[in-house]
């Protein structure tokens, strides 16, 4: 099992990153909550994986945390979740955001994203909440803030935008150490203008 990866990144374009170690160009797929952490092309990076071997394929997995791997082999553990849908949750909502939806049993903020249905959501909810633990910080579970990006971007996604625009929305804002709530408005700000 290859646990991480540390080398150059050479190629993002979601979902698909290409990472050079010692030669060797290893093809990754990973969720956006990743990509809008990532470096500048040509910068070292390290990042955790997780290699999904089926009958037709070998797919490399990358998360920029530790945590998102964990969510991410959680959710991969639920009857009708496969890799690519984990991949669209993480990349539409933060680890933060789904474990309140899980803790709160909130099914309605779940469906919002792309490929879950009320059904599904309702899965997620009820298999998961045995495992909150496992892909979870303590300050999470004790209902700690989340990152005020990963807040931002659970927001715009919950308000009907795509979460590769609601990426694309948050990486204009340059500013650091902004709240969640200035994050959302100046995004949205910035979609009034360009739209």
């Amino acid at each position: 099992m290859i646990g991480y990866l540390r080398g150059v990144l050479v190629r993002k374009q979601p979902p698909h990153l290409l990472i050079e170690v010692h030669g060797v160009g290893y093809e990754l797929e990973a969720p956006m909550s990743t990509f809008y952490t990532l470096p500048e092309l040509g910068a070292e990076i390290t990042l955790q994986t997780h290699l999904v071997v089926r009958e037709d394929a070998q797919v490399l997995f990358a998360f920029g945390s530790e945590t998102e791997r964990r969510l991410f082999r959680s959710l991969i553990r639920v009857n009708g979740v496969g890799p690519k849908l984990a991949l669209t949750i993480l990349s539409g909502i933060s680890v933060d955001g789904f474990v309140r939806c899980v803790r709160d049993n909130d099914t309605a903020s779940l469906t919002r994203l792309p490929g879950i249905g009320k059904k599904t959501a309702e899965r997620l909810v009820v298999e998961m909440r045995d495992r909150l633990e496992e892909v979870s910080s303590p300050a999470t579970l004790a209902g700690a803030a989340a990152n005020p990006r990963d807040e931002a971007l659970s927001a715009l996604v919950a308000l009907g935008y795509k979460p590769q625009e609601g990426v694309h929305m948050l990486q204009a804002i340059k500013d650091v150490g902004l709240s969640s709530e200035e994050l959302i408005r100046r995004a949205l700000q910035g979609a009034i203008r360009g739209g």
